[in-house]
């Protein structure tokens, strides 16, 4: 098979190296990709949001399947684009219809069908800038904390959890009057605040059938103890000790039955990947957000998990052949460290020499997966990007692992770089 791969960050390096590996790949191609997929596939220049030019290199490459990494892509359609095309009309898609991709594309969507099929959440309201009077009384009737959520898309970047009512009534004249996150806070959701411990589950459907693959942990704040500001990941562990089968078999019949069914019903169109950010309060799980695709970093500690063939479970998605489809999961565990630029999230630069990666390439203990990457003229690898690496390490154990990971990450450098050193010490205390 002949396969086009979008997008450019670690969960397409990681998607491409379950996919060449497979005995059924001929030829990968990745648009745009990075320095880590030019290494296994095809590299090719264009943007994933131009569909146009992707339907030509298509049809000119003969490509089989085209896979979808990242979500604005799938809010801007580029299913229904391939499926309304006159060439390419029957070719597999794995990513959600337009109207599907609304489940992360809007929180206010996503919160409404929530309510519809009865899949537990947090209680909410959602306020524009015609309604900001009102979303301030709403805000002093609510307890601490408090979480304001940009309706749009912000690039991981759109949540905000206020410690006081002061600081959530400044944040939501921000988003909403002050255009904090663009047209992305024209609407702003505004929620109760979930206690427990946090945990994704992630699920992959053909729009009957389901498969739940391994959950995962994740770290979003940028310093260590889970402070300062959001990023787009920090970490991840998989799997989770606290999500045992009991647990995710409430995950299953609560929340992905009800959304799986809710989809049918409401005749969405979804085939692809289904991120369920969870919180698990006392062994109960509530969604905090719906993603139409998979983490990142997530997918680079869970895809090393995954022992059966990866482009077959993409296929059997896209052939609505899911139900036949047997997935394997390995025992091991994986933790993913992120390497970043100094400054992310804020103002970083780019352009900086990376050392330290050759070295040991065959250890099967630690993956490199690039995500902020670029080749230099000069054949250099430099970094690209706010999250320029994510490292994996695999072991018996959260331990080992990370041991693993961070001892690879050790030997890495560049101008700049930081990394955050207590990815899963959350975890191991928990389990202690």
């Amino acid at each position: 098979m002949n396969i086009l791969l979008l997008g450019s960050g670690g969960r397409e390096h990681a998607f491409a190296w379950k996919i060449v590996n497979s005995p059924n790949c001929n030829q990968l191609f990745v648009a745009p990709g990075n320095a880590g997929t030019a290494s296994i596939a095809k590299n090719i220049s264009i943007s994933p949001t131009d569909f146009k030019a992707l339907a030509e290199f298509s049809v000119e490459n003969q490509v089989d399947m085209i896979v979808v990494g990242p979500e604005e892509p799938l809010v801007k359609g580029v299913t229904d684009f391939f499926s309304n095309h006159p060439i390419l009309r029957s070719l597999p898609v794995i990513g959600p219809s337009q109207a599907g991709a609304q489940l992360e594309g809007s929180k206010d969507f996503s919160k409404q069908f929530m309510e519809k099929y009865a899949i537990p959440t947090a209680t909410y309201e959602t306020f524009t800038k015609e309604s900001f009077n009102e979303g301030i009384t709403f805000i002093r009737k609510q307890s601490l904390p408090i979480v304001l959520k940009a309706d749009g898309l912000a690039a991981g970047k759109g949540v905000l959890i206020c410690q006081s009512y002061e600081e959530a009534e400044g944040s939501l004249k921000e988003m909403l009057l002050e255009s904090k996150f663009g047209n992305a806070s024209d609407k702003v959701v505004i929620e109760q605040f979930l206690k427990g411990i946090e945990l994704s589950v992630f699920v992959a459907t053909d729009g009957s059938h389901y498969k739940i693959l391994p959950e995962a942990k994740d770290y979003k704040r940028i310093g260590e103890g889970d402070t300062g500001l959001n990023t787009g990941g920090m970490g991840a562990v998989s799997p989770v000790p606290f999500a045992d089968a009991d647990f995710i078999k409430k995950v299953e019949d609560r929340i992905v039955k009800p959304t799986i069914d809710g989809l049918k019903k409401e005749n969405i169109p979804y085939v692809g990947f289904l991120f369920i950010g969870l919180m698990n309060d006392n062994g109960d799980p509530y969604v905090i957000e719906y993603n139409v695709r998979m983490g990142d970093p997530e997918t680079e500690a869970v895809l090393p998990r995954i022992k059966s063939d990866f482009l077959g479970l993409l296929y059997a998605m896209g052939t609505a052949k899911l139900d036949s489809y047997r997935l394997e999961i390995a025992s091991h565990t994986c933790t993913t460290v992120v390497l970043v630029a100094g400054g992310y999230p804020g103002e970083y630069e780019k352009g900086k020499k990376i050392e330290g990666l050759s070295r040991n390439k065959t250890d099967s203990n630690s993956i490199i997966f690039h995500a902020g990457t670029k080749v230099s003229e000069l054949g250099e690898i430099l970094t690209n990007g706010g999250r320029v690496l994510a490292i994996t390490g695999v072991g018996k154990d959260i331990t080992s692992a990370l041991e693993n990971a961070y001892s690879r990450a050790s030997e890495i450098c560049w101008e700049g770089i930081y990394y955050r050193r207590d990815i899963g010490q959350d975890v191991l205390n928990l389990i202690k």
